[in-house]
Protein backbone atom coordinates (compact mmCIF):
# COMPACT_ATOMS: atom_id res chain seq x y z
CA UNK A 1 0.00 0.00 0.00
CA UNK A 2 1.39 3.61 -1.04
CA UNK A 3 1.42 5.72 1.68
CA UNK A 4 1.01 10.29 0.76
CA UNK A 5 1.88 10.61 4.27
CA UNK A 6 5.88 10.29 3.59
CA UNK A 7 5.40 12.14 -0.31
CA UNK A 8 3.89 15.15 1.70
CA UNK A 9 6.38 14.91 4.42
CA UNK A 10 9.40 15.15 1.97
CA UNK A 11 7.74 18.19 0.01
CA UNK A 12 7.11 19.82 3.51
CA UNK A 13 10.77 19.22 4.64
CA UNK A 14 12.54 21.03 1.36
CA UNK A 15 10.53 22.16 -1.26
CA UNK A 16 13.22 22.77 -3.58
CA UNK A 17 12.82 19.13 -4.47
CA UNK A 18 9.43 19.83 -6.42
CA UNK A 19 10.36 18.89 -9.88
CA UNK A 20 9.37 21.26 -13.27
CA UNK A 21 8.82 24.03 -11.17
CA UNK A 22 7.61 27.00 -13.32
CA UNK A 23 10.16 30.30 -13.81
CA UNK A 24 8.14 32.19 -11.52
CA UNK A 25 8.52 29.95 -8.37
CA UNK A 26 11.15 31.94 -5.83
CA UNK A 27 12.69 28.22 -5.70
CA UNK A 28 13.50 27.46 -9.69
CA UNK A 29 16.70 27.36 -10.20
CA UNK A 30 16.46 30.09 -12.99
CA UNK A 31 18.94 31.30 -15.91
CA UNK A 32 17.92 34.19 -17.77
CA UNK A 33 20.02 34.89 -21.24
CA UNK A 34 19.10 37.38 -23.76
CA UNK A 35 15.20 36.99 -24.29
CA UNK A 36 15.41 33.65 -22.58
CA UNK A 37 14.92 31.73 -18.93
CA UNK A 38 16.47 28.01 -18.57
CA UNK A 39 14.74 26.49 -15.67
CA UNK A 40 16.98 23.84 -14.15
CA UNK A 41 14.76 20.48 -14.03
CA UNK A 42 17.58 17.96 -13.47
CA UNK A 43 20.41 16.06 -13.84
CA UNK A 44 24.49 16.14 -13.24
CA UNK A 45 25.81 15.85 -16.62
CA UNK A 46 23.99 16.79 -18.41
CA UNK A 47 22.12 19.11 -16.39
CA UNK A 48 18.54 19.59 -17.96
CA UNK A 49 17.10 22.83 -18.57
CA UNK A 50 13.71 23.88 -19.74
CA UNK A 51 13.85 27.07 -21.94
CA UNK A 52 10.94 29.72 -21.91
CA UNK A 53 10.60 32.71 -24.71
CA UNK A 54 8.33 35.19 -22.87
CA UNK A 55 5.59 33.41 -20.80
CA UNK A 56 6.00 30.07 -23.20
CA UNK A 57 8.09 26.97 -23.18
CA UNK A 58 9.72 26.10 -26.10
CA UNK A 59 12.09 22.99 -25.61
CA UNK A 60 14.71 21.90 -23.52
CA UNK A 61 18.85 22.12 -23.40
CA UNK A 62 21.01 20.28 -22.03
CA UNK A 63 24.15 21.53 -19.79
CA UNK A 64 27.58 19.01 -20.88
CA UNK A 65 30.83 19.70 -19.01
CA UNK A 66 32.09 21.02 -22.51
CA UNK A 67 29.12 22.48 -24.31
CA UNK A 68 25.51 23.13 -24.55
CA UNK A 69 23.30 21.22 -27.10
CA UNK A 70 19.19 21.20 -27.39
CA UNK A 71 16.74 18.51 -27.82
CA UNK A 72 15.97 19.02 -32.00
CA UNK A 73 19.52 19.02 -33.54
CA UNK A 74 23.41 17.18 -32.97
CA UNK A 75 25.13 20.43 -32.72
CA UNK A 76 27.42 21.46 -29.83
CA UNK A 77 26.85 24.85 -28.59
CA UNK A 78 29.45 26.97 -26.53
CA UNK A 79 27.30 29.04 -24.81
CA UNK A 80 23.55 28.17 -23.36
CA UNK A 81 22.01 30.81 -25.37
CA UNK A 82 23.34 29.67 -28.70
CA UNK A 83 21.73 25.86 -28.09
CA UNK A 84 18.49 28.14 -27.02
CA UNK A 85 18.30 30.02 -30.32
CA UNK A 86 19.15 27.40 -31.87
CA UNK A 87 16.05 25.38 -30.65
CA UNK A 88 13.84 28.49 -31.02
CA UNK A 89 15.33 28.81 -34.75
CA UNK A 90 14.54 25.31 -35.18
CA UNK A 91 10.79 25.11 -33.71
CA UNK A 92 9.56 28.13 -35.43
CA UNK A 93 10.89 26.80 -38.77
CA UNK A 94 9.06 24.01 -38.51
CA UNK A 95 5.46 25.70 -37.81
CA UNK A 96 5.92 24.25 -33.87
CA UNK A 97 5.61 27.68 -32.66
CA UNK A 98 3.07 29.97 -32.93
CA UNK A 99 3.09 33.77 -33.58
CA UNK A 100 1.53 36.32 -31.71
CA UNK A 101 -0.67 37.35 -34.42
CA UNK A 102 -2.44 33.57 -35.02
CA UNK A 103 -5.38 32.28 -33.68
CA UNK A 104 -5.36 30.08 -30.43
CA UNK A 105 -4.55 26.60 -30.29
CA UNK A 106 -8.12 24.46 -30.51
CA UNK A 107 -8.82 22.39 -27.56
CA UNK A 108 -8.09 19.17 -29.70
CA UNK A 109 -4.35 20.91 -30.12
CA UNK A 110 -4.06 22.04 -26.54
CA UNK A 111 -4.99 18.14 -26.14
CA UNK A 112 -1.31 16.98 -28.45
CA UNK A 113 0.90 19.91 -27.14
CA UNK A 114 3.64 18.36 -24.06
CA UNK A 115 2.36 18.66 -20.25
CA UNK A 116 5.28 21.19 -20.11
CA UNK A 117 4.34 23.71 -23.25
CA UNK A 118 0.87 24.18 -21.54
CA UNK A 119 -0.01 27.79 -20.19
CA UNK A 120 -2.53 27.92 -16.72
CA UNK A 121 -4.96 29.26 -19.72
CA UNK A 122 -4.78 26.30 -21.34
CA UNK A 123 -4.97 24.01 -18.59
CA UNK A 124 -8.46 26.47 -17.29
CA UNK A 125 -9.73 25.74 -20.95
CA UNK A 126 -8.91 21.90 -21.23
CA UNK A 127 -11.00 22.16 -17.60
CA UNK A 128 -14.20 23.10 -19.58
CA UNK A 129 -14.23 21.77 -22.71
CA UNK A 130 -16.11 18.97 -23.36
CA UNK A 131 -15.43 16.23 -26.36
CA UNK A 132 -17.89 16.62 -29.52
CA UNK A 133 -19.23 12.64 -29.12
CA UNK A 134 -20.29 12.73 -32.84
CA UNK A 135 -16.39 11.58 -32.59
CA UNK A 136 -16.38 8.71 -30.32
CA UNK A 137 -16.83 5.21 -31.63
CA UNK A 138 -17.72 2.27 -29.50
CA UNK A 139 -15.01 -0.21 -29.20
Amino acid sequence: MISTFSLQATQLDDPREKILLPPTDPNAEVMEISGYKLVYVNGACPRNYRVYKADSMIGVVFQHITHWSNAVDKIRYAEPVDAAVGLDEFMTMTGRLTMATEQPFTEEELLDKEFDALTFEDWERLKRYVPAAKHLVAA
